[in-house]
């Protein structure tokens, strides 16, 4: 009998067998990727200030960012106030009853806040909200 005879019959089932638990690890990867709520936010971190009365509103919101130095941003990026105004009206367009939700710094210049009022107010969006913290008691 010849060496690569008698290793040749030899069963090799003593290994474990990792593709169902691989399979289980993609099916859990995929449910809490469909599963989970993905929060958008306005590209710029300002400090909201308190309100008592403030409440949650749709997340179907057009999100407009201010920060403490007067720079506007939506959708994750900076734009220009002559160009707020097209891009209002393009995402108005798209869904009539949109909200709109001001997100301004604590610090931010009341003057810029008046100024995004007035191009929401061109574009005509129907409701306009500043966005604040709800103040703890």
């Amino acid at each position: 009998m010849s060496f690569a005879k008698k290793y040749k019959n030899k069963d090799n089932s003593g290994g474990i067998d990792i593709a169902p638990m691989l399979d289980m690890v993609f099916i859990l990867l995929i449910f809490f990727v469909v599963t989970s709520s993905f929060v958008r936010e306005t590209g710029v971190d300002v400090n909201k200030p308190k309100a008592s009365s403030a409440e949650e509103l749709a997340r179907e919101s057009i999100l407009i960012g201010l920060s403490r130095e007067g720079t506007i941003h939506i959708n994750e990026g900076q734009v220009d106030l002559r160009t707020l105004k097209t891009i209002l009206q393009q995402m108005v367009a798209e869904k009539p009853d949109r909200a709109a939700i001001i997100v301004a710094d604590r610090e931010a210049p009341g003057g810029k806040i008046v100024d995004i009022l007035d191009q929401c107010n061109l574009a005509r969006v129907k409701k306009v909200s500043i966005a604040a913290s709800k103040e703890s008691d």
